[in-house]
Order: C-alpha cells, then structure tokens, then sequence
C-alpha cells in the first residue's frame, strides 16, 4: 500500500517542473492525479508521461478565472471520486527592479500566485469540508516571500502573501479535517535556474550550507508528506527546502 493508495490529487501548474516532479511522487504512492496548466498539450502530455493509464488527467485551467478552478476540482471527483489532495503550485515570474516594473507585470504576479491561491484553497476546502475525512491543500510559496529578492517586489509580495493565505485558511478550515500547510523552496533545478550564468549560480550556491541545488524530486517527497497521513497534526505550517540558505 502507497501512502496515498485511493487517494485523488489535483495540482496546478502540472505540466512541467515542480507541479509534474509532485504529480509523479504522487501516482507513485498510488494517487489519482489531475494535472492543471495552461498548456494544453503540454499538461496533456505530463499526464500521458506519468504512465499510469486512467489514473492520470491533464486538463487546461487558467487558476485567476474561478470557474476554471472549480472545474478542474469537480472533474477529479467526478473523474475519482474524492478530491483528498489539493497543489496550489502553478506560478509566474515577471522580474524587474521597481523603477522599471509595469503596473501589469505586478498585476500578473500578484493574481497568478496570491489570487490563484486564494480561488484553488477556497474551492478545495468547500470540497473538502462535504467529505467525513476532509483533506490536505499544500501552497507553494517560496523563501523570496520570506527574504524578498531584488527584481521581485511582485514575486516576493505575492509568496508572502501565501503564507498569510495559508494560516488563515487553516483557522478557519481545521474543524472539517481539512489541513493546510505551505512550502517554501530555495533554489531548485528548473528549466529558469539552468538557464542562469556560472558566476550568478556560484554566488546563489555560496549562500547554501549544503553546497548544492535542490532537485525537484526533493520539493516533491517533501509534498508528500504533507500531503499523506505522515503529517496528520499539522496544519498552517511553513516548511522550508532551501539546503540550510536564508535561515
């Protein structure tokens, strides 16, 4: 038996990354999983990619527009049953210094993210809450919403905002058995992070005790946790998986 035998999942922004690195430790726990992106073929393949038949879906979900959330949430119960997981992880990046930074490009960050958040754990926990054994909702914030970075002021804005998403929706959800935590990664090997110049990649790795990248293997085995039973009695944590940078 997987930690997540029977179990039915739905992730954003699934497609590649982070979101697929989640879906694949999840099918591999025994999850049904519902990948969401905006990518259409791209999300349709991550499922096809996942090798597990029938208990993988890619469907295309703007996360700003409710009623793409609500459907990608009412197909993976119409679709499996249940909806027991819920993986706020689809995300942005507009980089710019304040002085050059559009009012769209922080408008695109902050609804992305904070917004995004807000409709994918609004949704989930009204799904949750009708269920006996209620549910996990894990948010993908980010150690820039804990230091702020320079050229995010919209990225750093929206991940903190995450975390203060995800305690207050914890309050107001824990009576139903509906969890919510938050992780936090540091630098972790992306598709963005290799495209990064050697000398910018030596100075990011010196601030980390550990002396290396994070793999998105290892974000992933930390949402499973969070996501499985092995987290029972927490809910409006933060967990950081950073190799030891910005304590």
């Amino acid at each position: 038996m997987g930690l997540l035998e029977g179990r039915v999942a739905v992730v954003t922004g699934g497609a590649q990354g982070l979101g697929y690195a989640v879906a694949e430790a999840f099918v591999i726990e025994g999850a049904s999983v519902v990948l969401g992106d905006l990518n259409a073929e791209g999300v349709a393949a991550a499922a096809r990619q996942l090798a597990v038949g029938d208990r993988a879906v890619g469907l295309v979900c703007d996360v700003t527009i409710a009623g793409d959330v609500e459907n990608l949430l009412t197909q993976a119960k119409e679709r499996f049953g249940s909806l027991d997981i819920m993986v706020n992880n689809a995300g942005v990046t507009r980089d710019a210094t304040m002085r050059k930074m559009t009012e769209e490009q922080f408008d695109q960050v902050m609804n992305v993210h904070v917004k995004g958040c807000w409709l994918g754990t609004r949704a989930a926990s009204k799904m949750m809450r009708e269920q006996d054994t209620g549910g996990s909702i894990i948010n993908v914030s980010s150690i820039s919403g804990k230091v702020g970075m320079p050229g995010q002021t919209n990225y750093s804005a929206a991940k903190a905002g995450i975390v203060g998403l995800t305690k207050a929706a914890a309050k107001e959800v824990g009576f139903a058995k509906v969890r919510v935590n938050a992780i936090q990664p540091g630098i972790i090997r992306t598709r963005m992070t290799d495209a990064l110049h050697e000398d910018v990649m030596a100075a990011k790795l010196a601030e980390v005790p550990l002396g290396r990248i994070g793999e998105p293997s290892e974000v992933a085995s930390v949402v499973l946790f969070l996501a499985s039973d092995m987290s029972s009695y927490m809910s409006g944590a933060v967990l950081e998986i950073t190799g030891g940078r910005n304590l």
